[in-house]
């Protein structure tokens, strides 16, 4: 495998480091592992990681639940790149969202893997649990290696702000990351149960103010800038979670500029998403090599503060 010359840009978290001590290079665009649609994971998804990996992507994220850990893990074993990577992992799915749940699903992720990780995230949170309890569990991850940070996808600003306080009260390592859904496009029906988006101005401002990374799924909208049209009704699901006025709105704002620059309105959409002014990820899930190609034309577009405004139809 060699990296080709291309315009991937990347980020830093403190502490995720190499074996050097180095900040690792943490490509701005995360493939994730959940190969949805595969007929044969373990061969399409090598293809994916090869691919992924030439263009210069260096964070792969994965799941307990996603089925598809001893692929990444083989990856890993046989291309012999682990040390440049930025591996996350996720556990604790309901109905395992517990501290035992995760420490449980942790051992067998990372068995899977055979590594340790680089960020591990709570797939999702339970209310039930005070914070001060994963708290307490996920930094005692970190104290005994298996991990270098954590964080919570599908966590509310509230509950990160109220775990983050804990920690820093007790003088233990807090949550350094979140992982909710953050497009241009607004969620109107969460797209499984439990989760949480902070596209809206309240967060935006959280995330800037507190400096926290934050990893976006459903980056591009689950394909509503590529397939999306009033009279299209056909995905059901397409339709449930983004189908809304202002989503269309903002959809023909991506494509009056998308027709400006010279480029496809999945373009405009992920450039959005990476133009904002807080430390910030996109999580793409490609079916195809095709479609990891189109995110890489994010790099490509530079959008204005007034053009991120006037997408989001702020102006």
């Amino acid at each position: 495998l060699r990296v080709y010359p291309n315009g991937m840009r990347y980020g830093e978290m403190e502490n995720v480091v190499d074996g050097e001590g180095k900040p690792r290079k943490i490509s701005k665009i995360v493939l994730g592992t959940m190969l949805e649609g595969a007929v044969d994971k373990f061969t399409h998804g090598l293809a994916l990681f090869d691919d992924f990996y030439e263009r210069g992507g260096t964070c792969f994220d994965t799941a307990h639940i996603y089925g598809t850990e001893k692929v990444l893990g083989h990856w890993f074993q046989t291309r012999g790149v682990r040390g440049g990577m930025t591996l996350i992992v996720k556990g604790a799915h309901p109905p395992r969202c517990t501290p035992d749940g995760f420490r449980r699903e942790l051992e067998i992720s990372l068995d899977r893997l055979g590594t340790t990780g680089d960020i591990y995230m709570l797939h999702r949170d339970n209310l039930e649990v005070p914070v001060g309890e994963w708290v307490d569990a996920l930094s005692e991850g970190v104290e005994q290696g298996f991990y270098r940070a954590f964080g919570g996808s599908n966590w509310s600003l509230e509950r990160l702000q109220e775990a983050n306080d804990y920690a820093k009260a007790k003088g233990v390592a807090g949550f350094s990351c979140a992982s909710n859904n953050f497009s241009l496009a607004r969620l109107v029906s969460p797209v499984w149960d439990g989760c949480i988006s902070s596209s809206d101005a309240a967060s935006r401002a959280w995330f800037e103010a507190n400096g926290l990374s934050l990893f976006s799924w459903s980056s591009q909208a689950r394909g509503f800038f590529a397939r999306a049209a009033r009279d299209f009704t056909a995905d059901k699901e397409l339709v449930r979670c983004w189908y809304s006025d202002d989503n269309f709105e903002r959809l023909e704002r991506a494509q009056k500029l998308a027709r400006e620059r010279g480029v496809s309105p999945v373009v405009i959409a992920a450039a959005y998403v990476l133009a904002q002014p807080f430390p910030i990820y996109a999580l793409i899930g490609p079916r195809a090599l095709a479609e990891t190609s189109d995110s890489m034309g994010a790099f490509e577009v530079e959008l204005s503060a007034d053009e991120v405004k006037w997408l989001n139809l702020e102006d």
